[in-house]
């Protein structure tokens, strides 16, 4: 019984759905319709727009990629001689897939390398170079020139630094001049300190030697008034060897 009572609920439902179709009005598009012209210079309006252009245009390839796809088919002519086409695989494979990286590492490697030895082969020769004219130049002055003459000078042109390093030179030619040291081009001014026995002497060399480096090493200004309170060492070790 509950069976038919389910097939008449089906039928039912059914016919029920089927009137609600039916009784749907439908509709017709009966507007005209009109024929859409497309011209030669509608078309070129398409043609010059840059958004309409699907042409794939391909980079061009830098030196790196033309290097990298030289070696790849470099080793790919190499496989194929020994293995034949398409005959490598599993840890060659690898091998051929990694091996252009790698030999490509290695040539940047070897090519930083050799600017950076180049460049700092020119830093040690200009380096060499400037030295030998410095020591030419101390050499000359110690050996040669009048340097009281050139500390007035300087002092007349108020290049009190150039006046201070005069001082200096003067100071190394009379401890040369009485045995206290042994000057030579090559030497640092911590030799010279370590060469002079006596110990006031050492005591004023050395500082002198700190006003040197930092009024001339160290670039520093100085006017008329620091000058006469700085070189006031320099002349006390000056009178102290020539009294001698």
């Amino acid at each position: 019984m509950l069976v038919y009572r389910l097939l008449l609920l089906c039928f039912c439902f059914g016919q029920f759905t089927f009137a609600q179709y039916n009784a749907q009005s439908v509709h017709y598009d009966d507007a005209p319709i009109s024929k859409q012209e497309i011209t030669e210079d509608d078309l070129e309006s398409y043609k010059t727009d840059d958004n309409f252009n699907y042409l794939e245009v391909e980079p061009e390839e830098n030196i790196l990629e033309k290097i990298y796809k030289w070696l790849q088919n470099l080793l790919r002519k190499f496989w194929e001689a020994i293995f034949g086409v398409g005959t490598a695989s599993g840890f060659l494979f690898v091998v051929f897939k990694i091996l252009p990286y790698v030999l490509l590492a290695v040539l940047l490697f070897l090519l930083i390398k050799f600017f950076l030895k180049v460049n700092s082969n020119n830093l040690i020769s200009k380096a060499k170079e400037q030295g030998s004219i410095l020591f030419s130049e101390e050499e000359q002055i110690i050996k040669n020139e009048d340097i009281p003459a050139l500390i007035h000078n300087a002092i007349q042109q108020q290049n009190y630094r150039l006046a201070i390093r005069y001082y200096y030179l003067l100071s190394l030619k009379y401890l040369t001049e009485t045995d206290r040291i042994s000057w030579q081009p090559q030497k640092t001014n911590e030799d010279y300190i370590k060469e002079i026995s006596k110990a006031h002497l050492k005591a004023d060399f050395k500082n002198i030697t700190k006003i040197y480096d930092y009024v001339w090493y160290g670039e520093f200004t100085i006017d008329a008034v620091k000058f006469e309170a700085l070189k006031l060492p320099f002349e006390h070790l000056n009178n102290t060897l020539i009294k001698r």
